[in-house]
């Protein structure tokens, strides 16, 4: 009796894992998880070269670069302090677990001046990226967890580095801040003659002219 008891005990437990309304066991996954960037309203950056060193120290090189995620809404207010959207064509890092430390190396082309950090990825940020794909968002419960986990670098005027990551519920959470270094041999370290990837928009040379580059609400 004893014995039929724990198997009862056994498959009941069994049955009520199988049956939690937030497990994504059997949710598709990417092997991947995606790496991209954002920029701060109407501060365009051009995204020079990045890499990823992941948990097992093994590194990642060119992971993603050019253009980052931004907007250029002219509705006549400061739109450029603070971040407003966390989105961007992310990346698939192909073979990395998950990030250690991440590197970039930008141009900030409205300033003009070009940057260059090595961050480290905190272990808020790692358990955050597992369960995005392995648990569902509470809030709708019959929708599939995210197929791949996702890491946003905001870059921004000043050498300034937000990053995020989505949480089950698709949702940013801000998990570190960074401050870069000058690149001091300048835009494509000094292998095009100073010349920055492109000009500045007629719409930020406006904003800019109107608000200025808001240096520190980043």
């Amino acid at each position: 009796m004893r014995v039929l008891v724990t198997l009862l005990c056994a498959l009941f437990t069994t049955g009520c894992q199988s049956a939690d309304p937030l497990s994504a066991k059997n949710d598709p996954k990417s092997e991947s998880w995606e790496l991209a960037f954002t920029e701060p309203y109407y501060m365009k950056v051009w995204v020079e070269d990045s890499a990823v060193e992941d948990i097992n120290g093994k590194l990642f090189k060119r992971t993603g670069g050019g253009t980052a995620a931004g907007g250029e809404p002219e509705d006549g207010k400061e739109s450029a302090r603070g971040w407003h959207a966390v989105g961007a064509a992310a990346k698939p890092v192909i073979g990395a677990d998950l990030p250690k430390r991440i590197y970039v190396r930008w141009q900030s082309i409205v300033e003009p001046q070009t940057y260059r950090v090595w961050l480290d990825v905190p272990e808020e940020a790692r358990q955050l990226m597992q369960t995005s794909v392995n648990q569902r968002c509470p809030e709708t419960p019959k929708e599939q967890a995210s197929y791949s986990a996702s890491i946003y670098l905001g870059l921004a005027p000043g050498g300034v580095v937000q990053v995020w990551v989505r949480d089950s519920c698709h949702h940013p959470v801000k998990v570190a801040r960074a401050q870069a270094e000058i690149e001091t041999l300048g835009p494509s370290q000094g292998k095009n003659q100073g010349r920055y990837a492109y000009p500045v928009s007629e719409k930020s040379q406006r904003y800019i002219e109107k608000f200025g580059i808001p240096y520190g609400s980043w």
